[in-house]
């Protein structure tokens, strides 16, 4: 393997080649988690990867079958229903320490924190979905945009305790529900030394090769941690080094996999750019500004062997979705037209008309 090559294992890793039918739930166990703060566009980035459409997603959603939540570093995540309970014991108390102080300045301590749960408790109790603003009018805390900021820390905490997760979408609005009666707890809990080993295992086989300090950056653990996770499941993986920098990745890598042409049109913030400490090998550095920003907002990109070529940005209108392409580089109309075959996943996906502009 050498370095050009990354890319394109990363595309059988992210499981973008399509080779297996699967359900919307097992794309996101494949992952671990996947960053989901725009969750249209994290809908997108479960469907790019099987042939559900955006209403069976919706349903794994609605049905806890895929879990949104806040898990790992501060902010959405995908999380399957099986995987929901370890992981949340695994990353909580790092993630919490971010809550914790959000929630200080507006007077918030462990103390009132824990009443506010035990409210939010007794106010969803009996499967009721409740909007975060709901929720708020019932506990006292007014609607300005400073209290929206502690009012998502709360319900941040109250995700990262156990006790609430996403619950039944009401229209377009998300609401709350509880975890534990929407996904049954297990009876076995994993060690921390266990679920570091198993998210860093599920990690370098659905993103991988990767390296340490890409792993520390997604999981939101310090690299030596990562480092003891990896040394304990280090004959289950691969390694390979490529320019003094060590990569990782499944056992299930080959080096007969085919590659062939391809083209992606995937969503903002998707698994292929944010999930890596950097991201040279998938795109070049000079176009990196045009993808992502410093602050963090990744938008839509057009991938094409492996390679960011440019972005994207749809528009609902009445009776079709409008997309508008942006290109790195000059390129032929009918290079475009081969181009554009890519955005009939998508079309499939929304199940509607889709015209380019």
């Amino acid at each position: 393997m050498t370095c050009q090559e990354i890319s394109h294992h990363r595309l059988v890793s992210q499981k973008l080649y399509k080779t297996t039918q699967c359900p919307p739930q097992e794309i996101v166990r494949h992952f671990g988690a996947m960053q989901a703060q725009d969750y249209a566009m994290a809908k997108w980035a479960v469907g790019s990867r099987c042939d559900a459409s955006e209403k069976e997603i919706e349903e794994a959603v609605n049905s806890a079958k895929i879990i949104r939540t806040h898990i790992l570093r501060p902010t959405w995540h995908f999380v399957s229903a099986e995987d929901i309970y370890w992981m949340l014991d695994l990353s909580a108390p790092q993630v919490k320490r971010f809550t914790t102080s959000a929630t200080k300045k507006f007077g918030y301590d462990a103390k009132k924190l824990e009443q506010a749960n035990n409210k939010i408790e007794k106010l969803l109790t009996g499967n009721n979905h409740l909007t975060r603003e709901e929720i708020m009018q019932e506990l006292g805390i007014s609607k300005t945009s400073k209290e929206d900021f502690l009012s998502a820390a709360i319900m941040m905490n109250a995700e990262l305790d156990g006790l609430v997760c996403n619950g039944q979408m009401k229209g377009k609005q998300i609401t709350y529900a509880l975890l534990e009666e929407r996904v049954e707890k297990p009876k076995i809990k994993l060690s921390k030394e266990e679920g570091l080993a198993k998210l860093a295992l599920r990690y370098f086989e659905s993103h991988g090769p990767a390296t340490l300090l890409d792993f520390s950056w997604w999981s939101g653990f310090p690299p030596t941690t990562c480092k003891s996770a990896i040394n304990a499941i280090e004959l289950q993986l691969n390694k390979i080094s490529i320019e003094n920098q060590e990569y990782w990745f499944g056992k299930t890598y080959s080096d007969s996999v085919n590659f062939r042409e391809s083209v992606y049109f995937l969503p903002a913030f998707d698994e292929i750019l944010i999930s890596y400490k950097t991201r040279e090998a998938s795109m070049q550095v000079e176009h990196q500004s045009k993808a992502f920003t410093n602050n963090g907002i990744f938008k839509p990109i057009i991938v094409e062997n492996g390679k960011v070529i440019g972005i994207w940005k749809r528009t609902f209108k009445k009776d079709h979705v409008k997309v508008e392409t942006q290109f790195f580089n000059e390129i032929e109309n009918s290079k475009k037209e081969v181009l554009f075959e890519g955005i009939k996943a998508f079309e499939k996906y929304l199940e509607t008309k889709i015209i380019i502009e």
